[in-house]
């Protein structure tokens, strides 16, 4: 049963990307079957968390001590370069007040849990991507609201608290109470590992869908410009990521993880925390972000998975013509 059934998942997930984006057309075409899902935005954030610290273990931030450089500039990385790039960029493109703390609350929010996958994709360090992402989701509450209230604050007015409860709420509690029943139940968790990636399908489908049909009214006329907005910060977060971890001395495998790590963002909480603290509006930086690097991962993962198996197939022939003429 559970092996038809992680089939069903694998299958499902395989096309990830497209359930989402039928999904935000759908209910920004019929946006009222939508809009009631809106009060579940919350509880599905928190069944992905769950999610994510059911595929978590304790062995998972050794790398913490035994390799706490690796470790130290990716969390400095990420809650360095995707704020402050999103800040720019709304000042570069004169983004509207509602959807410039839209962008700045998605810079503010730690990686995304489907960075450890692009990261395996791409032959990359999985180990590093997953402590980074790990650690950064669990310093989320100390440093996303305050971060978001330093860099939005004199645009809006921020509920700095309300939203470190929040993510007390949505993250830390169910990522602790994954880590903590995978650890005590670990052969329970194996067994069902297959299918836990249908938890965030759902879970996302549910967030975004019902994000667009709350903004349905205006994201029209936003569209655009939030589209060309989120895309850029995407793409300069997946490319100074990489750029930065090889400039601090990361060899290539490396800095692919800390890539991952930057570019890609916990869209779900960003959605989670818009929706509860800002207008409906300031909800389509991150609803478009979901949809985006869940296309550009993806392909940079494929890019940087062909480029090394070109180069080792390379290094494979001219070891054996080597040979061929000792």
């Amino acid at each position: 049963m559970l092996e038809k059934l992680g089939k069903f998942v694998a299958f499902m997930n395989k096309y990830f990307t497209l359930w989402i984006v039928l999904g935000a057309v759908a209910a920004y075409f019929d946006p009222a079957p939508f809009k009631p899902l809106s009060k579940y935005v919350s509880y599905c954030i928190m069944a992905v968390m769950l999610s994510m610290g059911l595929t978590v273990s304790v062995k998972d931030f050794q790398l913490v001590f035994s390799r706490p450089k690796d470790v130290g500039w990716g969390i400095v990385l990420r809650y360095l370069i995707m704020p402050f790039v999103a800040l720019a960029l709304t000042k570069i493109l004169g983004l509207p007040p509602v959807l410039a703390v839209g962008m700045i609350l998605v810079g503010c929010c730690p990686s995304g849990v489907a960075s450890n996958v692009m990261t395996f994709l791409a032959k990359g360090d999985v180990a590093l991507s997953v402590t980074v992402s790990s650690v950064n989701t669990l310093l989320a509450p100390l440093i996303t609201p305050f971060m978001f209230t330093l860099l939005a604050g004199s645009i809006i007015e921020i509920d700095t608290w309300g939203i470190l409860k929040d993510i007390l709420k949505i993250v830390l509690i169910p990522v602790g109470l994954g880590i903590t029943i995978r650890y005590f139940f670990s052969s329970f968790v194996d067994k069902i590992t297959p299918i836990i990636p249908i938890v965030s399908l759902i879970a996302i489908f549910v967030t975004t869908s019902s994000g667009f049909a709350l903004s349905a009214d205006s994201f029209a006329s936003v569209a655009w410009i939030a589209f060309v907005a989120v895309v850029l910060h995407n793409l300069t977060g997946l490319s100074v990521g990489y750029l930065a971890a090889r400039a601090v001395g990361m060899p290539n495998y490396k800095a692919k993880a800390i890539s991952f790590e930057i570019g890609m963002e916990n869209g779900g909480l960003a959605m989670a925390l818009a929706i509860a603290h800002l207008a409906p509006l300031a909800f389509i930086p991150a609803a478009i972000f979901n949809l985006v690097h869940n296309i550009t991962g993806p392909a940079v993962a494929t890019f940087w998975r062909s480029r090394l198996e070109k180069q080792q197939a390379e290094a494979a022939m001219a070891e054996n013509t080597s040979l061929k003429k000792g």
